[in-house]
């Protein structure tokens, strides 16, 4: 299991798969994974590389906003999840009465969907409601890759805890998804010069924890100082 038995999961329902192929930009991984995921009768071996293989995208997909805000060679999906993961470890140490363990794995595991159908952002012709059925029916596709035996059910039970925000835990984590978001743009406004304010006007006042308010300005007290217009 990815978690100790101390620590609890929240059981969502369970969906069925549709097709994500109307995501322009999960075309192409779609098209790349579709041997393995309609394989049945696998051995745990082939069902762990199978698992593995559809995560490689997350490794090798720029973040869209960064690119569409003209960042070159920007992050990719996995980037973010490792560095968040990093965060979870360390935020959660000050509040002891979240599981630790629960924490990192959430991270590990709230953008994973996006292997199968992207990084969809609000910009996106997609509506709030499309975007959860979209990454939703990816994450039962992904249980059923995996399988039971290997976890499959407990990731997709984590990423609807996290998608839900209800528990001490997820609200931590959405707390750091944000605040890995504004640290990547601070960073990208001292090594590029640009202006990323809409990252931080987006996120501010939206913080749910105390080491949430306390990490946001902690990196807004970091940005680059600017001229007055």
């Amino acid at each position: 299991r990815l978690m100790p038995a101390l620590c609890s999961v929240v059981k969502p329902g369970f969906v069925s798969f549709v097709s994500t192929s109307q995501r322009p930009s999960s075309a192409s991984r779609t098209n790349s994974k579709t041997r393995a995921l309609s394989m049945s009768d696998r051995t745990p071996a082939q069902r762990a590389i199978d698992f593995l293989h559809l995560t490689q995208s997350l490794k090798t997909t720029p973040r869209t906003g960064w690119v569409n805000h003209g960042i070159g060679n920007p992050e990719s999906i996995a980037d973010h999840m490792y560095r968040m993961s990093l965060m979870a470890m360390v935020a959660s140490k000050e509040m002891p009465e979240l599981c630790q363990a629960k924490c990192v794995n959430l991270a590990l595991i709230h953008d994973l969907a996006e292997a199968l159908v992207g990084d969809i952002t609000p910009n996106d012709p997609v509506t709030k409601e499309e975007k959860q059925k979209l990454e939703s029916d990816a994450m039962a596709k992904i249980r059923e890759v995996l399988g039971d035996s290997l976890g499959g059910d407990t990731i997709e039970q984590l990423w609807h805890e996290y998608e839900d925000g209800i528990t001490p835990e997820a609200k931590l984590l959405k707390d750091l998804d944000k605040l890995e978001m504004i640290q990547q743009a601070g960073e990208y406004e001292h090594t590029t010069g640009k202006d990323l304010s809409d990252f931080f006007t987006s996120t501010a006042g939206k913080f749910q924890t105390k080491v949430g308010q306390a990490w946001e300005a902690e990196i807004v007290s970091r940005r680059p100082k600017r001229d007055a217009q």
